[in-house]
């Protein structure tokens, strides 16, 4: 039986719970000891080895000056830490998805990305998000704010220990006109780049070839050392985040489908450059 505490919204409230802490300057001890409970056990909370209940998360929250909106959606998230999949449905819940997107690419060991139309945000160019962000309902500080988290998340990908990350595109994701002529230019120099590090396997699904499940819509799958994988399925307003074992065994096969039918990293490496001449 899989573990309650490694769920999508249960690792997503021990990420808030430390960054609200964090955020506010408090220390560990010193939450800890105005709750009358154990360091230890808070840490637990904290790195989503225990999960809190419902009354001990309000307690933290009340201890932190959180109300409002924010010490309702934490709550609701503690209401829920133990449903194996996880919805982020509306546009207030989109803080919590990047938080728990953070949290998942951060712990994972591997990452699985289908991406049928455009470039997965772990290889895009400052350019081409900034491209993304210009045509999004978002502000400029907005903008400014998600371009920086963004290239911040990269970082696995070139970390001393890094990911292992497999990209599997769609071909139809090169000829998306994302920005103007030089700013894909320089988005597939990127990728071919980015496809010779050892840790990274890139391979494009060709358009053109039929039917397939994949075509249906993006998804990504992470993998981790010791709890199951959690896959996330991502749309203009919502996040789901899936963990029952039906979900992930569909995931898996689809992507063990689109393997056969991409390219090779050799044939995809050699269609990229073609593409830039």
């Amino acid at each position: 039986m899989k573990p309650t505490s490694s769920g999508p919204a249960a690792r997503t409230l021990a990420a808030s719970l430390r960054e609200e802490r964090e955020a506010r300057k408090v220390g560990l001890r010193v939450l800890a000891d105005e709750l009358g409970i154990l360091p230890q056990l808070l840490s637990a909370w904290e790195k989503g080895h225990r999960l809190p209940s419902v009354e001990d998360v309000s307690a933290i929250l009340a201890l932190l000056g959180i109300h409002g909106e924010q010490r309702d959606r934490i709550r609701t998230l503690a209401r829920h830490a133990r449903e194996p999949n996880w919805l982020a449905s509306s546009n207030t819940d989109l803080p919590f998805a990047l938080t728990t997107r953070l949290d998942l690419e951060r712990t994972a060991t591997a990452i699985t990305t289908w991406s049928p139309l455009i470039v997965p945000g772990l290889l895009q160019t400052p350019d081409y998000i900034r491209s993304i962000m210009e045509n999004s309902a978002v502000t400029i500080e907005q903008a400014d704010k998600r371009l920086r988290v963004r290239l911040a998340r990269q970082k696995i990908l070139t970390r001393r220990d890094p990911i292992r990350f497999t990209a599997l595109l769609g071909e139809s994701s090169l000829q998306e006109n994302v920005g103007d002529s030089g700013i894909m230019s320089d988005q597939i120099d990127h990728l071919v780049a980015m496809s010779a590090r050892s840790n990274i396997s890139l391979r494009i699904v060709p358009a053109g070839i039929g039917y397939h499940p994949g075509l249906i819509g993006p998804f990504d799958i992470y993998e981790f050392p010791g709890p199951p994988p959690i896959a996330s399925v991502e749309h203009a307003c919502s996040t789901a985040f899936l963990h029952e074992d039906t979900q992930i065994s569909g995931h898996q096969q689809l992507a063990k489908l689109l393997r056969k039918v991409a390219l090779s990293e050799e044939a995809s490496q050699a269609l990229l450059r073609e593409a830039t001449r």
